[in-house]
């Protein structure tokens, strides 16, 4: 598919099929592939966003102890920036536009250690999360996180996911501290 840096968002959805929300991008399996022109009489430039990033970090406390914290959305304001305030169903975000209410589902299994959110924003977009608690043989657990990029625009998508790898790393040292006193 052929986009051209002119071209709106709802001209790109409605080339590849997708008609849907404002805030979706087009993409797949990972990556989005855009292709730009100046002009429409110069070669066309190809460049590859990543749409997601995986991290992870050791915690020296047992399996249980972290999976069971990491479950709770009412733990979520203690080592993840953006909550101010999260309970079963629902969450309020910090964001420079100010207080976002959410809606959160959260799916957790103690037997996988998975735990997975889902953010339900008023304009209908989605944001997605996995994560996941493993037990080492060293006695400790190690806690990988996937994360997705926002549901902006695909333009934006770059600079946001980059900001969010940051910010994740940070909250996943605080998370460390907070399970390791």
């Amino acid at each position: 598919m052929l986009i051209h840096s002119d071209m709106s968002i709802c001209q790109v959805r409605q080339m590849s099929g997708s008609v849907s929300s404002p805030s979706m991008a087009v993409h797949s399996a990972g990556r989005a592939i855009v292709k730009r022109t100046k002009e429409s009489v110069t070669p066309l430039e190809e460049t590859t966003m990543r749409m997601f990033d995986v991290q992870g970090i050791e915690i020296r406390a047992p399996r249980r102890k972290v999976f069971e914290f990491v479950r709770d959305p009412g733990n979520l304001p203690q080592w993840a920036h953006a909550f101010t305030s999260a309970e079963e169903g629902q969450a309020r975000l910090a964001t420079p536009a100010g207080a976002v209410d959410v809606r959160l589902g959260v799916s957790a299994h103690a037997e996988t250690g998975t735990v997975d959110w889902r953010l339900e924003f008023s304009d209908g977009s989605v944001g997605l999360a996995q994560s996941r608690v493993t037990e080492t043989t060293r006695g400790t657990c190690i806690y990988s996180f996937v994360l997705h990029a926002p549901p902006i625009a695909l333009e934006q998508v770059e600079g946001a996911l980059e900001a969010q790898r940051a910010t994740l790393q940070s909250e996943l040292a605080t998370l460390k501290s907070l399970l390791e006193r």
